[in-house]
């Protein structure tokens, strides 16, 4: 009887040592697998530019009042950038309005004497020659009242030129002048890139030619920072390189706020006719010895297993193994923390 007692002892002992090796069941997140026609595709790297770039420049001289902009601002269309002093255009302005009044004056004078001799021609009271002389004046008057209001709006449209404005809205790329400096006309200022024509230039092979369509929408990953957004091709340079023979897309991307020009981004061009890939999200993607697994179930339990990517679709990616099947579930949240084999739990559904 006490042999029995130890053995069943030492089969509990065993027990308990086992179950306390097994790790406990992982509280995880899942998301199903799809399948989609997909073309497969490859990232080729290019650089971000301003398709539409303003060199502005100043259309009078003088010295600068102020400058409401710094390297990396964003601004938009209208918005002063320099403003350059006008306080000796202010007093011509002021000089003209005072001119044009005093020929207004002399206008209407005119035009009062010429009427009252025109009334006095037409009974014979005076002489012709007296007549061409007063209508003479009067008309020389008009004309030297258009002159002067001509003048006048000349000195205004100075005085609305000396506020050097955006011409779109932008950021501000290079700043070329600064408060005290003196400037001519056609100096440029401020140049500054059209925050709406933001592209990426990236070199493929002209063989990939017959698998690019203007228009299409393509993933497209700025390398810094890693984010992921949509691009559109927009065209294709008419100019390949003359020794690779590449050809260059300009894909056009959103409006963005930490990118900078010159700046790396890949591009995930195709590179193939369309195929029925299974749709995984990025989330479950794990990196293991540099390779790629993703953790599904089999058992009630964590299996892990390999995936061959063949198209990367921003926040997705397109695998071809053949044992992902639709409705398969796989690891999005918590699948850095599992093993092989481990039970766990789904906590929630994406």
């Amino acid at each position: 009887m006490r042999i029995l007692h130890v053995v069943l002892s030492l089969l509990l002992i065993a027990a308990t040592a086992a179950s306390a090796q097994e790790p406990p069941p992982a509280r995880v997140t899942v998301s199903k697998i799809t399948q989609q026609e997909i073309s497969a595709n490859n990232g080729f790297i290019g650089l971000i530019y301003y398709d539409r770039v303003s060199h502005v420049s100043s259309e009078v001289a003088g010295l600068v009042k102020s400058v409401a902009v710094r390297e990396g601002d964003r601004v938009k269309a209208g918005a002063p950038m320099v403003i350059v002093d006008t306080e000796v255009l202010d007093r011509d302005i002021a000089l003209g309005r005072t001119r044009l009044e005093q020929i207004e004056l002399r206008s209407r004078h005119a035009e009062k004497n010429h009427k009252r001799l025109q009334e006095l021609y037409a009974q014979s009271g005076i002489s012709e020659r007296d007549y061409d002389d007063a209508r003479y004046i009067y008309e020389d008057a008009l004309k030297e009242k258009q002159a002067a209001a001509d003048e006048l709006e000349k000195l205004l449209i100075k005085k609305r030129k000396s506020v050097v404005a955006a011409p779109f809205d932008g950021v501000v790329l290079a700043k070329e002048v600064d408060t005290g400096d003196w400037v001519q006309q056609g100096k440029m200022l401020v140049r500054i890139g059209s925050s709406k024509d933001l592209f990426v230039r990236v070199p493929v092979a002209e063989t990939l030619m017959q698998y690019i369509k203007v228009g299409e929408k393509i993933p497209v990953e700025i390398n810094a920072g890693k984010k992921a957004i949509q691009g559109t091709i927009d065209d294709v340079d008419p100019t390949a390189d003359p020794k690779t023979k590449n050809i260059f897309l300009k894909i056009r991307i959103p409006a963005m706020t930490k990118v900078a020009e010159n700046m790396s981004a890949t591009a995930f061009v195709p590179t193939g006719g369309k195929q029925r890939l299974s749709i995984i999200p990025r989330d479950a993607l794990i990196n293991f010895q540099g390779k790629d697994f993703v953790y599904s179930v089999k058992d009630g339990k964590a299996a892990i297993l390999p995936v061959h990517i063949v198209t990367y679709l921003g926040d997705r990616i397109a695998v071809d193994n053949p044992y992902f099947t639709p409705g398969m579930v796989v690891v999005v949240e918590g699948n850095e923390r599992l093993r092989p084999d481990q039970p766990w739990v789904v906590a929630g559904e994406k």
